[in-house]
């Protein structure tokens, strides 16, 4: 068996901020074949913001409304890296825009796909303690982006589940990242730690 190959990536459409693409590749049988791609215009990844109130616990969580999948979204705060920006500056950046809150960076991931049948787009993990004794956490000021109406929650470790389960019956959506992190909190237990 060969190793497989890209051999073109043709650009099809394009719309304001995504376009399509069709990847011609070879496969490990050496066959050629058609793949059709989604690729976002002038960004280099996306960022997740796992972030966490210390000393409390509580795992800071956002609602908002995603045109894409019809309906309100209770997601990690999360958002589009600039140009130039590492995952860490995009988190602490949409994190504050988002929320109102800032804290320190514990951890991040290495890129990861969230959709690779779909798309190319990287994704970063990245872990914030938020410290809530501290005076610019007391009273948090959001600065959205034009065009956003973001919802913050405050939601305790081992209450998570129960959240998610009354965000469901009252018809709101779940990001994948946050059901996956919800059932690993289940099987291992609330630690309190992210």
């Amino acid at each position: 068996m060969g190793k497989p190959e890209i051999l073109t990536k043709t650009q099809i459409a394009s719309g304001k901020w995504l376009f399509l693409e069709e990847i011609l590749y070879r496969d490990t049988h050496g066959a050629e074949r058609k793949w059709d791609s989604v690729s976002r215009i002038k960004k280099t990844g996306a960022v997740a913001v796992i972030a966490t109130m210390k000393p409390s616990g509580s795992l800071i969580l956002v609602r908002q409304f995603r045109p894409p999948a019809g309906g309100h979204v209770i997601e990690f705060p999360a958002g589009l890296m600039d140009e130039g920006e590492t995952p860490e500056m995009a988190a602490a950046r949409e994190l504050f825009e988002e929320t109102g809150y800032s804290g320190r960076i514990t951890r991040t991931t290495p890129p990861l796909y969230s959709s690779p049948g779909l798309s190319g787009e990287t994704l970063y993990l990245v872990h914030m303690e938020i410290d809530e004794t501290d005076l610019k956490n007391q009273n948090p000021e959001t600065d959205f982006d034009e065009g956003e109406h973001i919802e913050t929650f405050l939601v305790p470790l081992k209450e998570l589940r129960p959240f998610l389960e009354t965000a469901c019956k009252k018809g709101d959506l779940l990001d994948a990242r946050l059901m996956g992190f919800a059932e690993g909190i289940q099987k291992n237990g609330v630690s309190g730690r992210t």
